[in-house]
């Protein structure tokens, strides 16, 4: 009995060893999966630079918080192992400083040599970076990863709409994507997509698709004309959906490009990607084919004036509140943030000379000065300091704020201390650093309650969905900055010409589907 009992102990302990090993084998198993990625909008047409610290860099397992599908109990975290490497994310801007760069790539490198080997790669970038003295930041930021990592890696790039892909990124990359939604409601939708693309490769054993149709298209518009709320935009992303489902086809994707960088890949792009050639190079050049016969059906999605018209309106209305758009130094799109040339017009207006006059909120401009003045005072303290035109003063310089400190609010991540000026009936915000005003709480935290304010100023393009939602009516003041919605008075030198639609007359492109070899090809 004594020795059965041994024998049953025995048994079980090398059951229990058995199934641990199965699990660990079966965990080892899992693929390994890097992500890595830097991304910015940045203005090659705005004297601003952007600095490493705008990135607010996130390393190691500080990455998985910006991804709710990675979340600790979440499908896909469970599906392989993931090895978080670095990853930085700014606010659009000026063009990247080389040594900021140089040092986000360095640090990227260096984690990813110290975890290797790898299956696959998420890479997660916008598009749309500049980088002083280097053209394609992206493109050379995959090809020295892939250096690193090997050819046989399987990678996974996430993109914004508004980014460029260049035949460099595209080699590179063996499935990629970007958003379907402008504004971006389908960012972290799109992102998940990369992500499970590469998942269903590496589980199924597929590997790295057999065909990437490529699709360069010579049309170069802002994103304030190419909205997929109103037409043709609307229509021409409904479009990518669809095409995906056909067999033999994994993705498919219409980049419209960024309008405000002056270099070779500034243009807007469609890729397919699949195991199918015939499928795969029919959905790129019909989406491609698509674009561009709607091509001179893009217009603004909202109306648009000068800011003397749009002010014009924007008082004779009885619409709370009116929102003008001072779209020239839009921060979301890589404006300096710090141009005054709007503010200063409305603070020489006579209608918000007083304290009784329209109520008007101007979101925002910097100004370091003024911000250490008021904390100094506190609210109803007086306050005269300079604001703005610190960094873009071509179109005006620094303005003289002299008024009444109402708010104060600190430690906000972007902008730093916020602090609200009244100037006869105008409260103007003043940050320590830009920042864009995107949701209903950046004002009411300042004590403002802009649903009940006469006119709203706000430097953007288009709405972003809370102020969309939040506006009685809607103007875009086709005013001056480093993102001028005016194209032709940028100045391109470097983009390929001809391009629509500055060579409005050109003949129709070739649109037929250009296959991009295998990121291991030879």
């Amino acid at each position: 009995m004594k020795n059965l009992i041994t024998l049953l102990l025995v048994t079980l302990v090398l059951t229990s060893c058995g199934q641990k090993r199965a699990k660990s084998d079966q965990a080892d198993d899992l693929p390994r999966v890097a992500i890595a990625g830097i991304a910015i909008e940045s203005s090659t047409f705005s004297p601003a630079r952007s600095h490493e610290d705008a990135f607010h860099p996130a390393v190691g397992e500080e990455i998985f918080s910006s991804y709710p599908f990675f979340a600790p109990d979440s499908a896909n975290r469970k599906r392989a192992h993931w090895i978080p490497t670095f990853r930085g994310r700014s606010l659009p801007g000026g063009t990247v400083t080389r040594e900021a760069y140089e040092s986000m790539v360095g640090k990227t490198l260096k984690m990813l040599k110290e975890n290797l080997p790898y299956d696959g790669l998420f890479f997660d970038i916008h598009g749309a970076m500049s980088v002083v003295g280097l053209d394609d930041p992206e493109g050379d930021l995959i090809a020295r990863i892939r250096e690193v990592i090997g050819s046989d890696v399987l990678v996974s790039t996430s993109m914004d709409l508004h980014g460029n892909v260049s035949e460099r990124l595209a080699h590179h990359s063996d499935l990629i994507t970007c958003y379907r939604m402008a504004p971006h409601e389908d960012a972290l939708e799109s992102k998940k997509r990369a992500v499970d693309n590469l998942l269903d490769r590496l589980e199924s054993g597929k590997g790295k698709p057999a065909y990437k149709a490529w699709v360069p298209v010579p049309i170069l518009l802002p994103g304030e004309k190419t909205s997929t709320r109103i037409e043709p935009g609307k229509s021409l992303y409904a479009k990518v959906d669809p095409v995906t489902k056909e067999d033999g086809v994994i993705d498919a994707a219409i980049w419209i490009g960024y309008a405000w960088a002056d270099e070779p890949r500034n243009h807007a792009v469609v890729m397919a990607t699949g195991d199918d050639q015939e499928k795969v190079g029919k959905a790129a050049e019909g989406l491609a084919n698509s674009f561009w016969e709607a091509r001179n059906e893009f217009e603004f999605v909202a109306p648009t004036a000068t800011l003397e018209e749009s002010l014009k309106l924007a008082l004779a209305s009885d619409k709370k509140p009116y929102m003008i758009s001072d779209m020239g130094d839009n921060p979301t799109a890589g404006g300096a943030g710090d141009v005054t040339w709007t503010l200063r017009e409305l603070l020489t207006r006579p209608e918000f000379k007083t304290e009784n006059g329209p109520s008007l909120i101007y979101a925002s401009i910097p100004g370091p000065e003024m911000i250490e003045q008021a904390v100094k005072v506190g609210i109803g303290g007086k306050v005269d300091a300079p604001v703005g035109a610190a960094i873009d003063a071509r179109f005006a310089p620094p303005v003289q704020l002299k008024g009444t400190v109402t708010a104060i609010k600190e430690g906000d991540r972007h902008a730093g201390t916020e602090v609200v000026v009244k100037v006869g009936s105008i409260y103007v915000i003043v940050t320590k650093k830009r920042k864009p005003y995107h949701r209903e709480s950046d004002f009411t935290d300042l004590e403002l309650d802009p649903r009940n304010t006469n006119i709203v100023v706000v430097k953007i393009g288009y709405l972003v969905p809370q102020l969309y939602d939040m506006r009685g009516d809607w103007i875009m003041a086709l005013t001056p900055g480093g993102v001028d919605q005016d194209l032709e008075r940028l100045g391109y030198k470097r983009i390929k010409r001809p391009m629509f639609p500055l060579d409005k007359d050109m003949e129709d492109p070739d649109l037929s589907a250009r296959f991009i070899p295998a990121s291991d090809s030879k």
